[in-house]
């Protein structure tokens, strides 16, 4: 049979803008357009198409509209999609639609049949917090108020509230399209508050050099005196190379907020959003999905140096980070964080979570119903240890994410807040004497060394660090062209019995010194203890522990080249003793380099008795004073301090 040439032009046609459509929807996809992708994926979609049925549940999960992929997960797999992530996202799907019977039956049948080992961990991890979260209570300690006043049908998330004022994002008023959700781009807004108490006619968008109709604004967060903000920005196309949202940085000067500039911790192949800033302004948490996560976003943070710098960006570890996305990190005086997750042992969607610091150890806690639903639940933002705002889609709000306070009632909530204080000082010229060593660096490590915190003294050489119950620390405090020098300080043992507490807040203080020694150049320093063996140069137990402190020294200290020496008394022949004291130098040096210390930084040398202390030595002390190992600094990178002013503060500097 012959096709007539109309009706074969109509296939030809056809065929080409099925191609099209579908070369559009996948290019939607790969730029993040998921609200159209998902659009474009449904006009295409075929009968028995697998794939197509998981492209568009992914734009609809990418596009923060996971309650809308279940049905289209449930397509994929039913259609045999190899994808066995399709099985739990299903079951994300399904907690986020209050279906947990539902999830927790695929879940079960997924593990007898699933072959991706690290899908199965997943899926078999949603199976037990379901198991579990049906033994949690409707109803906890926070009580839960929907802050209508500021709510609208649009969205209105991520509060900061900042002397007197709210601020919050919205895309309210906005009339673009952002492709990504479907709907409009977000702003940030303003609005004067006495606690939940709003003045609505104060309401206004912050200043357009803040504000950009074609992109989306969002999370903010403010110095304690209001002065400047950190908040996150998609990208406006200008910025080559970089991704879609990155944090910047403003200060409000003559009324108004400066021109936003990025700040240092960003990276431009990533996602950096959702800032916090805690009170001191000295430390910065936010969320990010650059590369050596554990997941999609995971919560990192940051130290402020005294040049104004944010420096020690880290990652808070698989305690807090999971193989999904943790958000929206936040953090009480008493040093609680709050964050939100989605792979948690959460209700469904993003819940909110409460990370607390005891014994070392990072307990994580899901805070239960009313604040948590099956919705999204995130953006906290503590107003006091009790109460504060956050945000939440959950059905019976009044538009899209809505913003709602919360009180916390538990009767038994006691703070302690445990807090290290302390000075850098300095031997005062050749006396015992201390005197104020100011603006140095001291860092708080755990007894793993990893950094926990890191500050700057100020002119007094004062610093403070927040601690926690029953913890080892090591203290670690810096200068230019002075010793790096570390101490020791533990809580355990010194912790307070809560249940015996009557005051709602108690503060608990330490203290804890730090010396350091200035650099100089050849200056002999003696290392005490250091003990041999009769015409021996092995070293022995004792020694090694005095010689595990110089290779402390080093390791803290990498700039420094030291040369070892090793002094003998004169009670034997001059070539005896050069001999004798040369191979125990080199004993202590091989000792030192085994511990891993580079040895073009060391050289060992002998004096045997070329360099007595005392003269005619008479008794057994006055030898064992000869009788010495010293080392000196031979070469070091001296350095002048930075005089880099406080307007560079924040900025990129890269």
């Amino acid at each position: 049979m012959k096709i007539p040439k109309v009706i074969l032009l109509f296939i030809i046609i056809v065929f080409i803008g099925s191609c099209i459509n579908n070369k559009s929807a996948l290019k939607s996809f790969n730029n993040a357009e998921y609200n159209n992708a998902a659009e474009k994926f449904q006009k295409i979609v075929k009968e028995d198409d697998p794939k197509t049925n998981f492209l568009i549940a992914e734009a609809y999960r990418k596009s923060n509209q996971i309650n809308e992929a279940e049905k289209y997960y449930l397509k994929s797999i039913n259609q045999g999609l190899g994808n066995e992530m399709a099985y739990y996202y299903l079951i994300l799907s399904l907690k986020a639609n209050n279906k947990y019977n539902v999830a927790d039956s695929i879940a079960k049948k997924y593990i007898q049949i699933g072959n991706d080992e690290s899908v199965i961990s997943l899926v078999r991890n949603e199976s037990l917090f379901i198991t579990n979260l049906k033994k949690y209570p409707d109803t906890s300690y926070y009580k839960v108020k929907n802050l209508q006043a500021i709510n609208t049908n649009f969205a209105e998330y991520a509060p900061s509230y900042s002397n007197g004022k709210l601020y919050f994002v919205s895309n309210r008023l906005t009339e673009k399209i952002y492709k990504g959700t479907g709907t409009p781009f977000t702003d940030l807004f303003e609005v004067v508050t006495k606690g939940a108490n709003v003045e609505l006619g104060s309401l206004k968008k912050l200043d357009e050099n803040i504000n950009n109709e074609q992109v989306n604004e969002g999370s903010i967060t403010f110095s304690e005196d209001g002065t400047y903000m950190i908040f996150a920005k998609g990208n406006d196309g200008k910025s080559s190379g970089r991704n879609n949202v990155d944090l910047y940085f403003s200060r409000y000067r003559r009324g108004g907020w400066t021109n936003p500039r990025l700040l240092n911790v960003n990276t431009s192949r990533s996602w950096d959003s959702t800032p916090f800033l805690t009170k001191d302004g000295k430390t910065l948490y936010f969320a990010s999905n650059r590369d050596k996560g554990f997941g999609g976003t995971d919560i990192y943070k940051a130290n402020l140096n005294r040049r104004g710098r944010w420096i020690n960006i880290q990652n808070l570890g698989p305690e807090v980070n999971t193989p999904g996305n943790e958000v929206f990190p936040s953090v009480t005086d008493d040093g609680r964080l709050y964050f939100s997750s989605d792979s948690h042992e959460g209700f469904g969607g993003l819940d909110i979570f409460v990370a607390t610091r005891v014994a070392g150890e990072i307990k994580i806690s899901n805070p239960g119903k009313p604040l948590n639903s099956t919705g999204d639940d995130f953006g906290v933002n503590p107003f006091n240890p009790t109460r504060g705002f956050f945000t939440s889609n959950r059905s019976g709000g009044k538009g899209d994410d809505d913003i709602y306070t919360f009180v916390n009632n538990d009767p038994n909530l006691k703070i302690v807040n445990y807090t290290l204080k302390g000075s850098t000082l300095t031997p005062k010229g050749e006396s015992e004497d201390l005197e104020i060593l100011g603006n140095s660096v001291v860092k708080l490590l755990d007894a793993e060394e990893n950094i926990i915190d890191e500050t700057f003294t100020d002119n007094n050489g004062n610093f403070e660090f927040k601690v926690y119950s029953e913890e080892d620390y090591i203290l670690i405090g810096e200068k230019e062209n002075y010793f790096n020098t570390r101490g020791v300080f533990s809580t355990i043992g010194k912790s307070l019995d809560k249940s015996k507490l009557k005051e709602f807040i108690t503060e608990v203080e330490f203290e804890k010194n730090l010396v350091l020694d200035k650099i100089v150049m050849n200056k002999a320093i003696i290392l005490d203890n250091i003990y041999y063996d009769l015409d021996k140069s092995d070293i022995r137990p004792d020694a090694a522990v005095e010689l595990n402190k110089l290779v402390v020294i080093m390791r803290d200290n990498p700039s420094i080249s030291i040369e070892l020496s090793s002094h003998t008394d004169d009670r034997a022949s001059v070539d005896y003793n050069q001999d004798l004291s040369q191979r125990r130098a080199e004993s202590a040096v091989s000792y030192i380099i085994d511990k891993g210390i580079n040895e073009n930084r060391i050289i060992a040398k002998g004096y045997g008795e070329s360099q007595l202390l005392i003269i005619n030595a008479q008794t057994e002390e006055e030898h064992q004073i000869n009788r010495r190992t010293e080392f000196k600094v031979t070469s070091y990178e001296f350095i002048d301090e930075d005089q880099a002013g406080d307007e560079e503060r924040f900025f990129n500097n890269n």
